[in-house]
């Protein structure tokens, strides 16, 4: 199986995303999406981003590489009556079974980036987008203070390292990075804008969101079994508390509300 397809199969990303639907609903609120628009949403998850551009009237395709979470996407548009999104497979780094000048706006929120092949991914998004339409990526950024990138390096810490010639997700996360692989794709450089930006993670309770990263998040899941094969887990498990709990900002007592900065890239097409 493809890597990057068992890892996000192997957890349930719907229980993180559950945590993040305030932040997606404000962000496509930021994009201009307007009715009619022909929005693709990859590496989509279960619609954090797709749904609420599909209720703001656009015709929206989510794609993402993990069966269960498009079975979800298309299992909450069910839910919400809404019949101009759906969600299917696909691989962020080729997407050969969508036409050329497909869309009017590409979003990707902390998905596109965790494909292999940066510089595929790059040109797939350019290739799929209309001329005079828009890319917009949410991308993590290395060393950044805040919980995901975090969470992402603690994890790394813990696991054997990365097969030869792993290109790192987060790297789409440096700026240059990101201007040299749409330079690939063929768009100049004062084509792309950058912008930092913040998504917040909201949980009911005081301490369970670690859990549910510990037992749905695919990066978590690999550090705590590689962890406990050479006894370290309560070293991961310590190292995280840490991380959760000196981040927590809630106001409310006994719930989370965690920030997380990122980069968000526009890319004119």
């Amino acid at each position: 199986m493809n890597p990057n397809k068992a890892l996000w199969e192997k957890g349930d990303f719907t229980r993180i995303a559950a945590s993040m639907r305030d932040s997606g609903e404000g962000l496509v609120a930021k994009l201009g999406v307007t009715k009619g628009l022909k929005v693709l949403d990859l590496g989509c998850g279960d619609g954090t981003t797709a749904i609420p551009a599909a209720k703001l009237g656009a015709d929206v395709l989510g794609v993402d590489i993990a069966r269960n979470l498009v079975a979800a996407g298309n299992d909450r548009a069910r839910e919400l009556g809404l019949t101009n999104v759906r969600f299917q497979e696909g691989d962020a780094s080729n997407l050969g079974e969508l036409a050329d000048n497909s869309f009017d706006l590409v979003v990707s929120i902390f998905g596109a980036m965790f494909a292999p092949k940066p510089f595929d991914v790059a040109k797939e998004m350019v290739r799929v987008t209309k001329p005079g339409g828009r890319i917009v990526m949410g991308n993590w950024i290395p060393g950044d203070p805040t919980l995901i990138a975090q969470v992402l390096k603690t994890s790394a810490a813990y696991t054997p390292p990365p097969p030869e010639g792993f290109v790192s997700p987060v790297t789409w996360g440096v700026e240059e990075n990101v201007i040299q692989r749409f330079e690939g794709a063929g768009v100049p450089k004062n084509k792309v804008s950058f912008q930092r930006d913040t998504y917040f993670f909201n949980y009911p309770g005081s301490s369970e969101l670690l859990g549910v990263f510990r037992t749905y998040y695919g990066p978590t899941m690999n550090a705590f079994e590689a962890a406990e094969k050479d006894g370290r887990t309560a070293d991961l498990q310590r190292d995280l508390e840490a991380l959760f709990n000196g981040h927590n900002r809630s106001q409310k007592a006994g719930a989370t509300s965690i920030s997380a900065t990122f980069l968000r890239v526009t890319v004119e097409v």
